[in-house]
């Protein structure tokens, strides 16, 4: 203990005699577990707590993220943005262009320098990594290239053999804006500048300069860090204001149509495009990392949140902008501007290549996996012929089938019995035989591809006893439609009552369920309100007849 006491101290000279013996106590219990790292190499880690607090590789002492979140300024910190943080854990290192350039410039370093890694608005690293070139090589190379090899991330299986608490929030220490700068001391913020402020006008001119300073600091941002700004302050507003538990599980298109973009100030709008994030998916993501929430897959391609900390810090310290009505009026107005905003998702079909079709499409230059549209699929086959100078020479219209087409688009009982096929049965044969996948885009956000054909939304109608029958409406989220919000539409339209069932023989899966034949109610609201195209519904065949009453 004594031993490590010192090598820590060599290696962290800026840990005071106080910080020393509280990192490595004197009576606490004191484990050493041997562990082997992916490439191999054995690491000795040294767990307090519970946690794992040091690292050791080849006689180099480092430190892991809990005890940096302690002493977090224990090394030279570098920042990125929230989205890097998913890459770094999953192996990647830091590239230069992901790292953040603070107005007040980098931390001098050199070649071989351990720093930390901290995400852009929090000082507590999410990673611990050397840099692969001095500060001044960074600034030479225009900030490209490989800036940092990572050894360990929150989230990584070291992080995993402690309490796998997540990051505090700690403030930055310096935000410089211009000739004025806001500093922390001893947890009171002193506003300072080049010239002095008359005492006797201090909190008078201290209130003005730091509105100013916080407007110049909006200024100063770049777009992109204006837009996760925006995002983080809707999000946290909706939650706040707009989503209830009983609104769980909740479409997470849903939630950004319906609610974050109601959140947002007026004159400005939310496009995931123009922020670091660029997918509203990764913008969650980074909200489940700080256990805010929790996003679930509960059906094929269409994510959910499942769960909400309210009692999260950073939820309950969000304050609502002023200008924005109460929560019961937002609650009040929630049903009709879900009608509102409703946009068509944008359906797409295309095809995976298989690894019997490949080669066929080798040519081409594409592999197992890629993925085209029947257009791209439809010039491929159209070039592969011309190349190969298969077409008929005394019909134009039929295409000779050489050993590749024989083999990728003919069965086995075809092969000697067909030698020419027409070239629509060509096309329409090689669809058949690529791998079917569709690309859904919901308004707002970025295209999402799926396996297989898409599902329609599927409407039956069911006999339940005392001859009564039900109308069961099922996969409306995969249209980014929310079975409850649908459900309270239709029952205030029809005045019957609407209740909300799994689906049977499903994990996690709703069925919209409304007593009557209400059919032609829904037929109205898909197609005509909705603005969906009637080959995305199946089973509007199934309306009543409209005769007369007797």
């Amino acid at each position: 203990r004594r031993k490590l006491r010192t090598d820590v101290a060599a290696a962290f000279p800026n840990l005071s005699a106080e910080q020393l013996t509280e990192f490595i106590p004197n009576k606490e219990e004191l484990n050493v577990i041997k562990i082997h790292s992916h490439k191999g190499e054995a690491v000795t880690v040294y767990m307090n707590n519970r946690n794992p607090i040091l690292f050791e590789i080849e006689k180099a002492l480092y430190p892991t993220v809990y005890s940096l979140w302690v002493y977090p300024d224990l090394l030279p910190a570098f920042s990125t943005w929230p989205p890097v943080l998913q890459k770094l854990a999953g192996g990647a290192d830091l590239m230069l262009p992901g790292v953040v350039v603070p107005s007040s410039g980098f931390p001098q370093v050199e070649r071989g320098t351990l720093c930390a890694v901290t995400l852009l608005g929090n000082r507590a690293p999410v990673a611990v990594a050397v840099a692969t070139m001095s500060t001044a090589e960074m600034l030479a190379a225009g900030m490209k290239g490989k800036g940092f090899a990572v050894l360990h991330t929150y989230l990584d299986h070291l992080w995993e053999y402690g309490d796998k608490s997540y990051p505090p929030t700690l403030a930055p220490l310096h935000v410089d804006v211009g000739d004025l700068s806001l500093k922390e001391r001893d947890g009171c913020t002193v506003l300072t500048g080049k010239e002095e402020l008359n005492k006797n006008r201090a909190a008078e001119t201290a209130e003005h300069a730091n509105t100013e300073v916080q407007q110049e600091a909006e200024d100063s941002r770049t777009p992109q860090e204006q837009m996760d700004a925006l995002f983080s302050q809707c999000f946290f507003h909706a939650l706040k204001c707009k989503v209830k538990k009983s609104d769980l599980p909740l479409l997470t298109s849903t939630f950004l149509r319906s609610h974050m973009f109601s959140c947002c100030p007026a004159g400005q709008q939310l496009d995931i495009k123009k922020s670091s994030y660029k997918k509203f998916s990764k913008f969650l993501q980074c909200m489940q990392h700080q256990k805010i929430l929790q996003v679930k897959e509960l059906n094929k391609g269409v994510e959910s949140i499942v769960e909400v900390d309210w009692k999260h810090p950073d939820v309950k310290a969000f304050a609502v902008p002023e200008g924005f009505s109460s929560a019961s009026a937002a609650q009040d107005s929630k049903s009709e501007d879900r009608e509102q905003v409703y946009h068509a998702p944008e359906i797409i079909p295309l095809y995976g290549v298989s690894a019997k079709m490949m080669p066929l499409f080798q040519e081409s230059g594409h592999r197992k996996g890629s993925i085209l549209s029947s257009s791209e699929v439809r010039n491929i086959i159209i070039n592969y012929v011309k190349t190969n100078e298969l077409v008929d020479e005394t019909n134009k219209n039929l295409v000779k089938v050489n050993a590749i087409l024989c083999d990728c688009l003919l069965d086995k009982s075809e092969q000697d019995e067909i030698s020419n096929l027409k070239w629509d049965d060509l096309v329409s044969r090689c669809l058949e035989r690529l791998q079917p996948l569709h690309q859904v885009t919901f308004f707002g956000q970025e295209p999402v591809v799926r396996k297989g054909n898409v599902e329609p939304i599927d409407i039956t109608i069911a006999q339940r006893s005392s001859n009564k029958k039900v109308t069961i409406i099922k996969n409306l989220e995969l249209y980014g439609l929310d079975p409850q919000c649908v459900a309270n539409i239709l029952q205030q339209k029809v005045q019957a009552s609407a209740t909300i069932t799994p689906v049977p023989g499903t994990k996690d899966r709703v069925q919209v369920q409304i007593q009557g034949n209400q059919i032609h109610h829904l037929a109205k609201m898909l197609l005509e309100e909705y603005q969906l195209p009637r080959k995305y519904i199946q089973g509007l065949e199934k309306a009543p007849k409209l005769g007369r009453k007797k």
